[in-house]
């Protein structure tokens, strides 16, 4: 059979079948047919993957802005501090708790911001350009709206004699550097809560001329009214209240600072020191070895 003659074609294929042939193609090489119009368009290849280095994957992730709480009834607080990066920290535990939060690089420009804002605590340190903070302190007790505002000193100055001036000036605690943001959050929440926990008491006290009146935070000497720092405004209504009762000087820090804030027992004594300078050295009496009292005699 000569096959030159008969060219090999699906009809004349072994296959006695009239259906056409089958078509077979190789798999891995099988490319989907071109759709028509598009035949000019390219596929991309796939991305192989890549192993990224664990330093990578496991990088800490900054942490998100925190907004100022919107709240009316959010604590103030203004941060007083030359170091942007401690004003940082503190501005954004602070506002992560819920509080309003002012910053002043300086004691001079806190004098600025502190009316404007009107802050329930002030965060304060000591050594700062300008107006040092012991210097703003005292400027600040000077003006009338803040004599009850807490002021607390965060600095790195631990000795005794920057404490014994920060109390001289006005101050409510004092806390060394460095910051531990969780015990300082504590502490904060502790002097919220002995604002807002109602506690049952004689409104009024008035003993040989001197007038107490605690729902007005005020003193009369005579008649005569007598501006006192808050502190030293409830040290001298809890001596009174209890009359010739001697208090110890741990008893009154615990009754007056509370068990959340450490402070020396040398604190006691700058504030009697402070009250009699106010209001007379008559009204406490200190009795040796044991601790004050208010006296009631002339």
């Amino acid at each position: 059979m000569d096959f030159t003659d008969s060219p090999w074609t699906p009809e004349n294929s072994c296959s006695a079948s009239s259906e056409p042939a089958e078509t077979y193609t190789t798999p891995y090489v099988r490319r989907p047919a071109p759709v028509p119009g598009n035949e000019n368009v390219t596929r991309c290849a796939r991305r192989p993957a890549v192993l990224l280095s664990s330093r990578i994957l496991f990088y800490p992730k900054p942490p998100r802005p925190v907004q100022p709480t919107s709240s009316p009834n959010a604590y103030k607080i203004l941060v007083v501090d030359d170091d942007p990066d401690i004003v940082e920290l503190l501005e954004y535990n602070l506002r992560k708790e819920g509080y309003e939060v002012a910053s002043a690089p300086d004691g001079r420009k806190a004098l600025e911001v502190a009316p404007q804002f009107n802050p329930d605590i002030i965060l304060l340190d000591v050594m700062m350009p300008h107006l040092d903070g012991i210097a703003a302190c005292r400027q600040l007790r000077e003006i009338p709206k803040f004599k009850e505002t807490y002021i607390i000193f965060l600095t790195a100055r631990a000795e005794e004699f920057s404490e014994v001036a920060a109390f001289d000036a006005g101050a409510d605690d004092f806390i060394a550097k460095p910051i531990k943001p969780r015990a300082l959050m504590s502490r904060l929440a502790a002097y919220v809560r002995r604002d807002k926990d109602p506690q049952v008491q004689v409104e009024s006290i008035e003993i040989n001329g001197l007038k107490i009146d605690r729902t007005g935070f005020a003193v009369y000497q005579d008649g005569r009214k007598i501006s006192l720092p808050k502190k030293e405004f409830e040290l001298l209504a809890f001596l009174a209240a209890s009359p010739h009762k001697v208090f110890g000087r741990d008893e009154l820090l615990q009754n007056i600072w509370g068990n959340d804030v450490f402070v020396l027992a040398r604190t006691v004594d700058v504030h009697v020191r402070k009250v009699r300078e106010k209001v007379g050295d008559h009204h406490i009496q200190t009795i040796k070895g044991v601790g004050y009292k208010f006296n009631t005699d002339n």
